[in-house]
């Protein structure tokens, strides 16, 4: 008799777990597709406050690409303060504005809408206009 515990196979770890036979797993249906005409969205208030902030979110054609399995990766390294604040960002859109979003797809959605305005605006865009004000080197330029 041997003292080693009989493990289960790659093949058996990593095999297919949904099933036909097991309703339970299955996904839960889906709410029938929305009408492919346009409405007219419902008249909202306008927030008073950045006028350019309100056209980012319109201009944002291409959308970050959310909760799905990414083929690439990038380590991006922010200070203390930095992460601070997306926390804080994360938590008031679950707080005032009902979505729940993990740090990643705030920072793919951000990223969507800051390339959105580069491709529109280009010079003027808010890429170009920060990173001018950022040396090369990171550092604040003097001027």
């Amino acid at each position: 008799m041997s003292r080693r515990a009989s493990l289960p196979g790659a093949s058996e770890l990593f095999r297919i777990t949904t099933s036909t036979a097991s309703p339970a797993l299955d996904l839960p249906p889906q709410p029938p597709a929305e009408p492919a005409e346009p409405t007219e969205p419902a008249a909202k208030p306008k927030p008073a406050g950045n006028g350019r902030a309100e056209q980012l979110a319109r201009s944002a054609a291409p959308h970050g690409s959310g909760r799905t399995k990414h083929d690439a990766k990038i380590t991006v390294y922010v200070s203390g303060d930095e992460l601070v604040a997306m926390e804080q960002a994360r938590l008031t859109l679950r707080a005032k504005h009902d979505l729940v979003v993990d740090r990643g797809r705030l920072v793919r959605e951000a990223v969507a809408v800051l390339l959105a305005d580069f491709d529109q605006n280009g010079e003027e865009s808010v890429l170009v206009q920060r990173l001018r004000v950022v040396g090369s080197d990171g550092g604040e330029t003097e001027g």
